[in-house]
């Protein structure tokens, strides 16, 4: 370890803020497992309890319909293509029983930007599904979606969102992320939100009381330099509203998109990001791991290397299925996966509020990452 990586990574540890060019130096410098100490230091701090978390929710893409074109996206179709669809409202039903059957609070619902549908069709939408199922948080809607419906119904940004809050919605989910640099933005989509629009969206969003989750999808057009832009845009907004509940990265997953010729980054950069980002989001309480990209056992690894969260049990997953990955965990699964580590797996909320019955207490296991010298 380089005495200017040590360096970063005790102070880090010790609880203080790293600026941008240091978090490049941890790109550029950085070893796993050094990073991976520092990163499990600071989880360690935010989160000294016996428990990790997960939580159970669905993800329905109502439509795959979309008047974007993203290189790195298998899954949109054009309207008049062969399979393109919108989910009817008793398939939706029977969706949210069966993840109300297995203990879910929540539905992940996203789709494309359908050129058709009025802001009025997603608040009936919501409606109907809220007043159906009340206990069922509908955590939807990603700031592409959100940007589309204020673009299309020339409506201002705050009245679009209060509007569907008034209606039922309850968080907004942070897809659509991407890089949040332009130049990589431009490469990869056309009629998409760019950066400033996407964090426009969560910063409204945060001032009308709603919360959301924060995301980076990696390892493709991007330099090291435009993930820390990104982090940084996420940390700078975290400051200012708050509104972030959490953090999640996952790689680039190219099969079967235009962008199939791009390397896929394995597991060992998976890891180094993700320490990388639980250093530099200091204003962040929880990071999730990604297991659906990398497996159960990187999953399961990863709350070592700065993640607090296994996510969800993810009853539904079409999008990055569509791009070659099959990962699943059952909830027995994720459960023996955080026991393994010794901890108690506890379910949450989009809120990061234990919803399970309350378990015996016992000691956390005795595991430090201090000091980073040495």
């Amino acid at each position: 370890m380089s005495s200017t990586v040590r360096e970063i990574l005790q102070r880090a540890a010790d609880g203080n803020r790293i600026s941008p060019a240091e978090c490049l130096t941890l790109f550029e410098q950085g070893r796993l497992l050094e990073l991976g100490k520092a990163a499990q230091a600071i989880t360690l701090r935010k989160h000294p309890e016996n428990y990790r978390t997960f939580n159970i929710d669905r993800n329905i893409n109502y439509s795959n319909v979309c008047a974007a074109v993203c290189d790195f996206c298998a899954f949109y179709r054009k309207r008049n293509d062969p399979d393109a669809y919108v989910l009817d409202r008793e398939t939706l039903y029977q969706k949210i029983e069966e993840t109300i059957a297995v203990g879910g609070d929540q539905i992940l619902m996203q789709g494309g930007l359908h050129p058709e549908f009025k802001l009025e069709w997603y608040e009936e939408l919501l409606r109907d599904l809220k007043q159906r199922f009340p206990q069922v948080n509908l955590h939807a809607f990603s700031p592409p979606e959100i940007w589309f419906f204020h673009k299309l119904n020339k409506i201002p940004l705050q009245e679009v969102l209060l509007r569907l809050k008034t209606a039922g919605l309850g968080s907004l989910p942070g897809g659509g992320g991407e890089i949040l640099a332009d130049r990589v933005r431009k490469a990869m989509t056309k009629n998409k939100c760019l950066s400033d629009e996407w964090l426009e969206v969560m910063r409204v969003a945060h001032q009308i009381g709603l919360r959301s989750s924060a995301t980076m999808m990696f390892g493709h057009i991007e330099t090291l330099a435009e993930r820390v832009e990104h982090l940084d845009r996420l940390r700078q907004l975290q400051d200012e509203t708050g509104g972030f509940t959490a953090f999640i990265c996952w790689t680039f997953q190219s099969e079967n998109t235009a962008m199939a010729d791009v390397p896929t980054v394995g597991s060992h950069e998976y890891l180094r990001t993700q320490a990388i980002c639980r250093i530099y989001l200091d204003n962040f309480d929880n990071v999730q791991s990604s297991w659906v990209t990398q497996g159960a056992k990187i999953g399961q690894t990863a709350l070592f290397f700065g993640a607090n969260d296994m996510g969800s049990l993810m009853l539904e997953e079409n999008v990055v299925s569509q791009a070659g990955t099959v990962h699943q965990l059952s909830l027995d699964e994720i459960k023996r996966s955080i026991r393994e580590l010794g901890y108690e797996p506890r379910q949450r909320n989009v809120h990061y509020q234990l919803i399970d019955p309350p378990i015996k207490e016992r000691p956390a296991p005795p595991i430090t990452s201090l000091p980073i010298v040495g």
